[in-house]
């Protein structure tokens, strides 16, 4: 077996994990005490950005909750490139997106080995960006994180290679990020009141899961994407539709929705027959296709060249579409909701993150579900709901303050080293109601659940 790299200690792949170990608590204490008096005298202290208060934190060698310490997160799981640097008391100091929008215009969506000749492109340009925005070098920073899955292989070594190449030159701790969780966290930089135990909603362009978050590094799955996910069903439906992907499905479906009645086509809602809170999306886009079939709908000419007449066609299907697909949302939601207070009996939070939760439509109608279940709704911003470089960075900060992190890489790897990959990784463990039967749905796992892991190394 090859050997795993150590990107992250969260990780069973090795044959005696060493998290918690004294010696990893003696190097613990040394790295902070070499990255703060870094941190003291570095160039940072020259921006505005920084107070002398802030820099003082900086002296205590240990990760203290209410210390100051700066995190670069990088983000390339799919199709945008991130990077972010974060302070530990939830400031934003810079923020770089670079989107792969051309591409998917180009090819109706995601091509792995285009996406990452796009990411390998611009990297270095997004991460010196947001440095400078920052207005801060490498040796300012704590730490670096960066997500190592789940998500495209040949996308996450991008990122996974540049966040190593910096740690190991700035001699920085690193930290694997799982990239669900960062969606679900996110939420609890943007929204203060918001603690644990609480449910969130994912969903993306790749992924559905519905969660119960009962503490950091904890999560019970309580339902999953069997085989599509809703962003895709999305993204799917814009292309047959000839709409405009350069801000990918989700907005133009929204948009063209607008014009259509939601009633006028017939779809079906998924799974109505299962009793559990899985996704699929699959047999929504079939039922779609046959509809812009049966009203001669033809992609190739897009929706700007459309008569009225076919653009009303368009919009109406648009408009079913988004309707039976959010509904799917609402009734595995509800139910999501009743198992979880049945576990969580304190909950009083749903969180709704990924790109999907953008869409405003789908707020409103998640909304009402909550509201009607005695809790309340929480929703990062847009810009936080899509893949970011902040969600990544402030994931990192939860984790390190736990002590869950890395020791620096070498410098300079072997060209033959491993990266720890992680395209299938579970986020947790299933709910024992929630598990499907349904042939579609996909078992195989590369990797434990990150909850397994966390509570694997915890009792040793």
């Amino acid at each position: 077996m090859a050997s795993p790299s150590a990107i992250s200690r969260l990780n069973l792949l090795l044959p005696k994990p060493s998290l918690f170990t004294s010696n990893f608590r003696r190097t613990q204490f040394q790295f902070f005490a070499t990255l703060s008096s870094r941190t003291i005298f570095s160039s940072s202290l020259m921006c505005s950005s920084y107070s002398n208060s802030s820099t003082k934190e900086f002296q205590n060698p240990t990760p203290k909750h209410n210390s100051y310490f700066t995190i670069l997160g990088i983000e390339t799981s799919c199709d945008d490139t991130a990077a972010a640097i974060v302070r530990s008391n939830g400031e934003i100091l810079s923020q770089v997106v670079s989107s792969q929008a051309d591409l998917l215009a180009k090819y109706g969506g995601v091509a792995p080995k285009m996406a990452e000749e796009a990411h390998s492109q611009v990297i270095d340009q997004v991460v010196q960006e947001a440095l400078d925005k920052a207005c801060m070098t490498e040796e300012d920073l704590t730490a670096v994180a960066v997500t190592i899955g789940p998500g495209l292989s040949l996308c996450l070594r991008v990122g996974v290679q540049k966040a190593r190449q910096i740690a190991g030159s700035f001699n920085l701790p690193i930290i694997g990020i799982h990239h669900m969780e960062a969606h679900a966290l996110v939420a609890r930089l943007t929204d203060k009141d918001l603690q644990f135990p609480f449910i969130a909603l994912l969903i993306s362009g790749g992924h559905n899961l519905l969660i119960l978050a009962r503490d950091l590094g904890q999560y019970v799955q309580l339902g999953t994407t069997i085989d599509d996910a809703i962003g895709e069903a999305y993204d799917k439906t814009a292309k047959w539709l000839g709409l405009d992907m350069r801000r990918s499905g989700g907005p133009a479906i929204e948009e063209l929705a607008k014009e259509g009645n939601a009633k006028s086509v017939n779809f079906s809602v998924p799974m109505k027959q299962h009793k559990d809170c899985n996704f699929s999306y699959a047999g929504l886009k079939t039922q779609v296709r046959l509809a812009i079939k049966s009203k001669k709908i033809d992609a190739k000419n897009p929706i700007s060249s459309a008569s009225m007449e076919d653009r009303l066609a368009r919009a109406d299907i648009a408009a079913a579409f988004q309707r039976i697909a959010v509904l799917h949302l609402e009734e595995r939601c509800e139910r999501a909701i009743q198992w979880a207070l049945k576990m969580e009996p304190s909950i009083r939070h749903l969180v709704i993150s990924g790109g999907v939760a953008s869409n405003q439509y789908v707020r409103s109608r998640l909304d009402m579900v909550v509201k009607k279940n005695g809790l309340k709704l929480v929703c990062p911003p847009p810009r936080l709901c899509t893949d970011n470089g902040v969600m990544v960075a402030w994931t990192g900060i939860e984790h390190f303050r736990m002590g869950r992190y890395d020791p620096p890489p070498p410098a300079e790897e072997p060209e033959d080293f491993v990266y720890d990959l992680r395209p299938r990784w579970p986020l947790g463990e299933e709910y024992a109601e929630g598990r499907s039967e349904a042939r579609s749905i996909r078992r195989a796992r590369l990797h434990p659940s990150l909850t397994s892991i966390i509570q694997a190394l915890s009792q040793q």
